[in-house]
């Protein structure tokens, strides 16, 4: 069975409406967090999620 965890906001650390698996890979992505209405660029691979430092 796959480990499964929500992906949390860099921002304000709560948690978001996205989950990820332990297979899960993005590039890229626009996380919204609907607490602090922000959107950041993550990277997430191996279930670690890393800050992209450009904004949409």
């Amino acid at each position: 069975m796959n480990k499964v965890e929500w992906i949390c906001c860099p921002v304000c650390g709560n948690k978001t409406r996205l989950q990820m698996r332990e297979d899960t890979e993005l590039k890229n992505f626009p996380l919204y967090c609907p607490k602090c209405k922000q959107e950041t660029l993550v990277n997430v691979k191996n279930m670690k999620i890393s800050l992209l430092d450009s904004k949409l």
